[in-house]
């Protein structure tokens, strides 16, 4: 079982930047693609970004693209979103996933998510 605690989230003007972090533990971390997802009030979930167990593949969402990168360091078994030029719509409350591929919202395992906000 491998629960996930995200952090890193705030409040931050346009243009800002965060780190969402996503802490892993109770699991062997560096088997399991992990992924990125948001949801705005009133939204459905949708994904941001995902990385493979290893590393080696990324993929994001064409509303994050060039804006976000999506990391990880298995050794400390934590997962990372860079967030920059953070737009007013990127506000949302922020989950990390793990044991799942791409964007499907199939993954096995969920955090309880962080806050963030973008001021105007």
């Amino acid at each position: 079982q491998v629960q996930l605690v995200e952090s890193g989230g705030g409040l931050v003007q346009a243009g800002g930047s965060l780190r969402l972090s996503c802490a892993a533990s109770g699991g062997t971390f560096s088997k399991y693609g992990m992924g990125w997802f948001r949801q705005a009030p009133g939204k459905e979930r949708e994904f941001v970004a995902y990385i493979s167990g290893g590393g080696g593949s990324t993929y994001y969402s064409n509303s994050v693209k060039g804006r976000f990168t999506i990391s990880r360091d298995n050794a400390k078994n934590l997962g990372y979103l860079q967030m920059n030029s953070l737009k007013p719509e990127d506000t949302a409350v922020y989950y990390c996933a793990a044991d799942g591929i791409g964007a499907s919202t199939g993954y096995h395992y969920w955090g309880q998510g962080t806050q963030v906000t973008v001021s105007s």
